[in-house]
């Protein structure tokens, strides 16, 4: 596949990642975060959710720990579909190190449906997986720049991981067919608020909803 068709197979995905990646910027900038910090959050980390994730755990003054849970909780199902690329990278060279740390939801769906010649398919991977980074960091950079030279009112836009949440969790509802886990996370997140203190009550109910939804499976998939 030739760069130009790989460029025009990621533009929908350009298209999330840059507007978002400026929201994310923003948010940091709001903050007070230096925008090279940002920048490096979105290189070394880039975790998207987890990022947004991890700056109101910081403006809470979360421990390290309910980051740690916090943060594996959210991307925990990287893992299953993580699982489904082993026989897509086998045998590759090195180049395989990063398609593993930058495989999203929407590059493992650019992977997972593209049409490419298997001689090709790890230069093919690995430019989809980079230009979708690029898209993402390009995104961090100018919302972090302009929220620090362009006079900009954040009023609200800690909302934003909100608003994200809801739409995510929105998407997983629509793809599962059964409402069981969305009413067990509902009664645990309401619970939790009213039962655990603000400081305890993400952890807690994040460890106990995944715990419910694991040990309830079979009750779940009926």
């Amino acid at each position: 596949m030739r760069f130009g068709s790989v460029v025009k197979l990621t533009v929908p995905v350009m298209m999330g990642y840059i507007p978002l990646g400026m929201a994310f910027g923003l948010l940091a900038s709001s903050m007070l975060i230096p925008w090279y910090y940002a920048f490096a959050m979105s290189m070394l980390i880039y975790a998207g959710s987890g990022q947004f994730l991890a700056l109101t755990l910081f403006a809470a003054h979360a421990t390290l720990l309910e980051i740690g849970v916090a943060t594996f909780l959210l991307n925990l199902r990287h893992f299953f579909y993580g699982l489904s690329m082993i026989g897509a990278f086998e045998g590759m060279g090195k180049g395989k190190h990063y398609l593993i740390y930058g495989l999203t939801d929407e590059t493992f769906a650019l992977l997972k449906t593209a049409s490419m010649s298997p001689q090709n398919r790890e230069k093919t991977y690995l430019q989809i997986t980079a230009l979708n980074q690029f898209y993402w960091v390009l995104g961090t950079v100018i919302g972090a720049v302009l929220g620090n030279v362009v006079p900009f009112n954040y009023t609200g836009i800690e909302f934003s991981l909100t608003a994200l949440f809801v739409v995510l969790s929105i998407e997983l509802y629509r793809k599962q067919p059964s409402p069981k886990p969305l009413m067990v996370a509902l009664l645990i997140g309401m619970a939790g608020m009213v039962i655990l203190p603000s400081s305890k009550m993400l952890i807690f109910s994040l460890a106990l909803a995944a715990a419910l939804l694991i040990g309830l499976r079979g009750w779940i998939d009926e």
